[in-house]
């Protein structure tokens, strides 16, 4: 969103089988999502701010929010209470966001171009860290399997990554939705005629109230925008599978994502 990630003993609450209580397992989950959720949001953010700042605009690097500091790019809901909420319902996805990093499209040297390019970097970066995640968890696949004793490690390793590419493709697919202030409505707009456009524009004032209500009451709708998204992280799971290390935490992601 723009507008307005040597040996190794498994710590004992990482162990995990069909019986354990299923809070617990959740907080586990998230333990293990949270920092890549937390980096890929913040790689959203910056995407954005630094396409901005290469269309011609210098707010989010005046205001401070050009950084890679997660701190300045937190937000209570999009970044821990949803989340977690989808961690605990067991969600078919795990998507967040970060504070929407601010920009002037006034200052952009092509308003439309920039206006395209920008609303796109973040979800172009998603997409690109999904793709770099699958070589990498297979080069520790590899890893893991030619030294055992770092077995477990790379295996704690492969778990977050491929929560990562998840993650990435969720955050990807979210953000297309065309839902004023996500960045699809940033395309979504230059297709519409001129007069309904500003109409659509003037939805963002509602915008996070229509994305907090589709979340909670629309899951079949968001489930089936979401379906080509979905299906390519079935496909990197199912690609992804002969290199997978077994291990405690293999054990809990399998459980987890079933």
């Amino acid at each position: 969103m723009r507008s307005p990630s040597l040996r190794c003993d498994c710590p004992r609450w990482a162990s995990f089988s069909p019986g354990d209580d299923g809070v617990s397992s959740s907080i586990q989950i998230f333990l293990l999502v949270a920092p890549i959720l937390l980096f890929s949001m913040v790689a959203h953010e910056y995407a954005h701010g630094y396409a901005a700042y290469r269309q011609g605009d210098d707010t989010a690097l005046l205001l401070g929010r050009l950084t890679w500091n997660p701190l300045r790019h937190i937000d209570p809901f999009m970044t821990v209470i949803l989340p977690i909420f989808l961690v605990i319902s067991h969600a078919p996805f795990i998507f967040g966001g970060a504070k929407p990093v601010p920009v002037n499209p006034a200052k952009y040297r092509h308003l439309r171009r920039g206006d395209i390019i920008v609303s796109m970097a973040g979800i172009v970066t998603n997409l690109v860290i999904a793709a770099l995640l699958v070589p990498t968890i297979i080069g520790l696949g590899v890893l893991g399997r030619a030294l055992p004793a770092l077995n477990d490690t790379c295996s704690l390793v492969q778990v977050m990554f491929t929560f990562g590419i998840i993650i990435n493709l969720a955050l990807a697919g979210f953000n297309l939705i065309p839902i004023p202030p996500l960045d699809g409505s940033h395309v979504m707009k230059y297709l519409l005629p001129s007069r309904w456009a500003a109409g659509y524009e003037r939805l963002a004032r509602f915008g996070f109230f229509l994305v907090v209500a589709l979340i909670l009451f629309g899951r079949p709708l968001l489930t089936a925008w979401m379906t080509p998204f979905i299906f390519l992280i079935r496909v990197a799971l199912t690609a992804l599978s002969p290199y997978l290390l077994s291990s405690p935490w293999a054990n809990l992601m399998s459980q987890w994502i079933s």
